[in-house]
């Protein structure tokens, strides 16, 4: 049985879906594919074991809504409140807190899957398949994924139609 840790940033793969395709992308259809075997053969099976969604967390009734929803699916959402800066400029930003939490589950899954498509975490992915010997795949809009980020992972998933709403 393959296990599986999925992080997802929310805000990355909501604002890249958007821009690139003016829809929102399917969690559930990702949640299908990633738990699916190709073979049918129990010994190949996948478990998503950890599943994390991080968000900012602005309190208005849609978002709310939107994490219920990834709940049920199976996502822990964390959640890290909006801060408005007195010049205007917004701040959230879980790219340390998802580097931790990968970090912390490498050495218990045979594959990470991290939805984003932000260069900064080219780092993280080589250093998690030299250290712990694992599969790193990253699923991001093609032309909003840092070549970076798309080189450190063992195998890229373009998100395209069939993973959008």
């Amino acid at each position: 049985m393959e296990k599986i840790a999925v992080f997802v940033d929310v805000q990355n793969i909501y604002y890249t879906t958007r821009q690139a395709y003016g829809r929102q992308f399917n969690y559930r259809k990702l949640w299908q594919q990633l738990c699916s075997s190709n073979t049918g053969n129990k010994e190949t099976d996948k478990e998503i074991v950890l599943a994390k969604a991080y968000a900012i967390h602005r309190g208005d009734d849609q978002q709310l809504k939107f994490q219920t929803a990834l709940k049920h699916i199976g996502f822990n959402v964390r959640l890290k409140p909006y801060i408005q800066r007195k010049d205007g400029s917004a701040k959230g930003d879980w790219d340390v807190g998802i580097a931790i939490d990968v970090l912390d589950a490498a050495s218990d899954v045979d594959t990470v899957v991290l939805l984003s498509g932000d260069g900064d975490f080219d780092l993280l992915l080589e250093k998690i398949k030299r250290d712990h010997g694992i599969k790193a795949v990253v699923y991001g809009v093609p032309s909003l994924t840092s070549n970076s980020l798309i080189d450190s992972a063992s195998v890229f998933h373009p998100i395209d139609e069939e993973l959008l709403l």
